[in-house]
C-alpha cells in the first residue's frame, strides 16, 4: 500500500503529469485532424487526474466506472470538487466509449475542441483540489 506520505506524494505527481502529457497528446491530434483520439486522450488525461486525487484519499478501483464513482462519492457530493466537474468526466467517458467501442461513430472537431477545453477545465481545479488537500494534510 502507500503509507508514506512520501509515496502518495510521488503518485499523485506521477498521475497528475500523466495527464498533462495525454492533454498535450489530445492538442497535437486535434491539430492533426484525428478527433476521435483527440477525445479520447482529452478523456484519458482527465481519467489520469481523477485517479491522482483519489490517492489523497487512499481509493482505487481497477475500473473505470468505479473511479468516476469514487471520484463523485468522495469528491462531488462532499462538495470538494465542482459539480461541473463530475458532469464533465461523465460526458468524457461516454464520448471516449462510443468512440473507442462504436463502429460508426464520429466525432466532430468541434466535439473534439471541446472535449479538450474541458479537459482543461478539469485538470486545473483538480489541481487547485489538490494543492489545497495536501496544505491540509501536510500540517495535521
Amino acid at each position: 500500500g502507500l503509507n508514506s506520505p512520501f509515496e502518495r506524494k510521488e503518485l499523485i505527481q506521477y498521475r497528475m503529469s500523466n495527464g498533462e502529457e495525454k492533454l498535450r497528446s489530445a492538442k497535437i491530434l486535434l491539430e492533426n485532424g484525428q478527433f476521435k483520439d483527440s477525445a479520447s486522450r482529452s478523456y484519458y488525461a482527465m481519467f489520469s487526474v481523477a485517479r491522482a486525487l483519489l490517492v489523497i484519499k487512499n481509493l482505487n478501483s481497477t475500473r473505470h466506472s468505479g473511479i468516476i464513482s469514487l471520484f463523485n462519492q468522495h469528491f462531488v457530493k462532499t462538495g470538494l470538487v465542482d459539480r461541473t466537474c463530475g458532469r464533465i468526466l461523465m460526458n468524457a467517458r461516454e464520448i471516449r466509449e462510443k468512440g473507442d467501442y462504436g463502429d460508426f461513430y464520429l466525432v466532430s472537431k468541434k466535439e473534439a475542441e471541446a472535449q479538450l477545453k474541458s479537459a482543461k477545465i478539469f485538470i486545473e481545479e483538480i489541481r487547485r483540489v489538490i494543492e489545497r488537500l495536501e496544505d491540509r494534510c501536510d500540517t495535521s
